[in-house]
């Protein structure tokens, strides 16, 4: 911008048509009085005329508009030679007679003297004009030098406020670049998982470059097409189909992977001239649109989408960002494939360790890890089961301080010790927590941990008065010590929770002679013990009490849940998305056995239950089924037939009958029979459910995997079972034969992997096949 644009901008601002400026207008109105001159004015000469900053007793015209478009000004004369112009009569001096200061103004007597802007350059000249012939005198020369030094000055004097004011600006823009670049940095530095690049990519675009919307596309590792991973900050309207594109296809997005070079379109008609297959796509945004290349190794392996509101153009600013914005992006996926690398090592290793639980007869167990949701982060939870020779069962829970690999590692070495102690050594929880103890301090791994372990010894025989009608029931003695870890509880058969209350002892790998104590209780048939992790109950900002609180609140909540589902229900209602530490839970059941025990030569075994008339019982009554089943031993297989078609002749039973409901399981050597009575007398009837529906197959489950099935209508007068009163109605049942082969078929149990934190596997697989091409070109 040339100094001399500063003229005009003191108080009320500048325009084309008027350059009026009071400071100026103050000066030449010194000259008018001082010099008694009847016009004065201080002229600037520019490439489009002359401008009149300052002016006094000119013609109308010249006043209002302060500017002239003169071929041949007298100002320029003065311009020109850097000196004052003196001239007492015009009409004698040649230099001016002609000049249309004499021939407009009608000026007789002239004196101009040079105003310099700020670098010294004279740009104008301060003028006393005079109607009539006049001899200046010294004073009055000296007077208007005075003044025109002042003009100079007021000139330098804004020059510098100018100068000063941009480099202001520059410092103020520098600032906020490096304020952006030092955000931008942070922002990316934080970022775990692929979401988060994506939502760090939006958060920068909107704030540093005014984008309105963008996206992330990566390239597979066959380097054949281009992916997008964006979810929530794509461009509204971009089609699904267009998700995913050949990299030799006529796209933009897929030119930067082929030309390794950015694309800025300053509005989407711009791009449509470049690429005329991305006409008719149904995009929002008629604004610019920008394609960076992420570039790793020397590869391009993805390409941020930025798109615009409004049409713009590509300054140098926004190609700095943009460049450094891919940059920050390429070092943020290299980061996270990075991550998830090792966690996938850790988490492999982890739960390699976690074995499954043992099929134990009479107990129904139920396990599950879940991993913290930070990407790097793997702890040192654990879990296991023993069954010794004697049939006892003792169980473990504990964990390593430390969320990495190696308390991980650490963990596993302290659960295999354990594990052999306790198959190994009849002692007591006590005693094979000291016995880890001492090994952990003198053989390794030097362990800091919390653990507990309990055992359970199956009664010989019926005790007590606990059972049905007071009657005397096989259950277990639970024997447990405590290292410092969260106090187990047991889910009552009646729905109460109990905290094994005790004072926990000493951690693992402090004081390996510190003394550990026993603790004993009942667990009954129906009772279910819980052993869990503190990543279960601690959440930052909330007591300990009152996290344990919920957990008692939540597992009394669960009591109609299946012993296989308890684990993972509690993890979710407890922890959820918010999950911060590694989660173990251990869940054991006692099973509820048939009342009259296993088939002998005196008899089948038969049991009974009555049923509540809600579907909220369903799952209850399925597992006492499972349990008499099971107590009967009866295999996994036919069980799960079994508990098939008990499922669907209870939910029958419940959803269409009436009251009272009742379940009958009878099993003799040859067959197992099962039998829901309810209070309505109409059948059930073979439907032809259409593949959308939800319901109506349960008779075709009957006809296909039982081995017989029928129904039985009852008179007014006809009892059945202890839980029956007199009425109408019908039992629904069906029979497996014991020989028989389950029509189920073999299920496999796969063993739940970890949830995955993000969509990493693309990024994994295109980091790695970057570097090893790379390597290969270098070689």
């Amino acid at each position: 911008m040339p100094e001399t644009q500063v003229l005009g901008s003191a108080n009320q601002g500048s325009t084309v048509t008027s350059a009026a400026d009071e400071v100026f207008d103050r000066i030449v109105r010194l000259v008018h009085r001082n010099l008694g001159v009847p016009a004065a004015a201080f002229v600037v000469v520019t490439p489009d005329g002359q401008y009149l900053p300052g002016a006094v007793g000119l013609p109308a015209e010249a006043q209002a508009t302060r500017h002239f478009q003169f071929e041949h000004p007298a100002t320029a004369l003065v311009v020109a030679s850097r000196t004052a112009l003196v001239v007492e009569d015009t009409e004698l001096d040649e230099r001016v007679v002609d000049k249309n200061l004499v021939r407009q103004l009608g000026a007789r007597a002239v004196a101009g003297f040079p105003v310099e802007d700020g670098r010294g350059t004279v740009v104008g000249a301060l003028w006393a004009v005079d109607l009539a012939p006049r001899q200046w005198d010294d004073e009055d020369l000296a007077t208007l030098s005075d003044l025109a030094a002042s003009c100079s000055g007021e000139l330098r004097l804004r020059a510098e406020r100018e100068r000063a004011r941009r480099a202001e600006q520059v410092a103020f823009r520098a600032h906020q670049r490096a304020q952006f670049l030092l955000g931008l940095s942070e922002r990316f530095a934080g970022v775990t998982t692929i979401e988060e690049v994506e939502e760090t990519i939006a958060e920068v675009v909107g704030t540093g470059m005014g984008a309105r919307w963008c996206s992330l596309a990566l390239v597979d590792a066959d380097r054949r097409h281009l992916r997008y991973v964006t979810v929530g900050h794509q461009e509204p309207g971009f089609p699904d189909d267009m998700r995913s594109a050949r990299l030799d296809a006529p796209r933009p997005d897929t030119a930067v992977v082929r030309e390794r070079q950015t694309l800025f379109y300053r509005d989407h008609t711009e791009m449509i001239e470049a690429y005329p297959a991305m006409a008719g796509i149904g995009l929002m945004s008629a604004g610019a649109r920008s394609f960076l290349p992420i570039i790793v190794e020397d590869d391009v392996i993805g390409v941020v989408i930025c798109v615009w509101a409004e049409t713009r153009d590509h300054d140098a600013g926004t190609a700095a960002l943009e460049t450094t914005v891919s940059r920050y992006v390429a070092m943020a996926l290299e980061r996270v494939a990075l991550l998830e690398a090792r966690r996938r090592v850790a988490t492999t290793l982890q739960e390699s360790l976690l074995t499954d639980p043992p099929a134990v007869a009479h107990l129904d167990i139920a396990t599950t890890y879940a991993p913290a949701a930070r990407t790097d982060q793997v702890g040192g939870d654990w879990y296991d089961a023993v069954v010794r020779d004697d049939g006892n069962v003792v169980l473990m829970i504990g964990d390593v301080t430390g969320h990495d690999v190696s308390a991980a590692a650490q963990m596993g070495q302290l659960r295999s010790m354990l594990r052999a102690l306790a198959w190994s050594d009849d002692g007591s929880p006590a005693a094979l927590l000291t016995r880890l103890d001492r090994a952990n301090a003198e053989l390794g791994p030097h362990a800091l941990a919390t653990a507990v372990v309990v055992r359970l010894d199956h009664d010989v025989e019926p005790q007590g008065d606990t059972g049905p009608d007071g009657q005397p029931e096989r259950g277990y003695t639970l024997t447990w010590s405590d290292a410092g870890h969260p106090l187990p509880l047991v889910l009552r058969r009646d729905g109460t929770v109990e905290t094994l209350t005790s004072r926990p002892d000493m951690l693992l790998g402090i004081d390996p002679g510190f003394p550990r104590t026993d603790h004993s209780t009942r667990l009954l048939p129906g009772d279910t013990l819980v052993l869990y992790t503190d990543g279960l109950v601690e959440q930052r900002g909330v007591m300990i009490t009152d996290r344990t609180e919920d957990l008692v609140g939540v597992l009394a909540d669960l009591h109609g849940e299946s012993t296989a589902g308890l684990p993972r229900a509690l993890v979710r209602r407890l922890v959820g998305h918010a999950q911060r530490d590694d989660v173990a839970v251990l869940a054991v059941r006692a099973r509820v056995p048939a009342p009259s025990g296993p088939p002998s030569d005196d008899g089948p075994a038969r049991a009974e239950r009555k049923v509540a008339e809600t579907l909220k019982d369903l799952g209850p009554a399925r597992r006492w089924v499972d349990d008499v089943l099971e107590s009967c031993d009866i295999g996994s297989e036919q069980r799960r037939t079994a508990m098939l078609l008990s499922s669907e002749i209870l939910t029958n039973a419940l959803e269409h009958g009436t009251g009272p409901i009742t379940v009958r399981v009878e099993v003799d050597d040859r067959r197992l029979r099962v039998g829901v009575r309810d209070g309505c007398t109409r059948p059930p009837v073979l439907q032809a459910p259409q593949p959308q529906d939800l319901s109506g197959r349960g008779v075709q489950f009957l006809e296909r995997l039982a081995s017989r099935w029928g129904v039985e209508q009852h008179l007014g007068d006809d009892l059945v079972g202890r839980h029956t009163s007199l009425g109408d109605g019908k039992t629904v049942w069906f029979e497996i034969d014991r020989t028989a082969t389950p029509l189920t078929g073999t299920v496999p149990v796969v063993r739940r992997s970890s949830p995955a934190t993000s969509s990493i596997p693309l990024v994994e697989r295109v980091l790695p096949w970057t570097r090893d091409e790379a390597r290969r070109r270098r070689t």
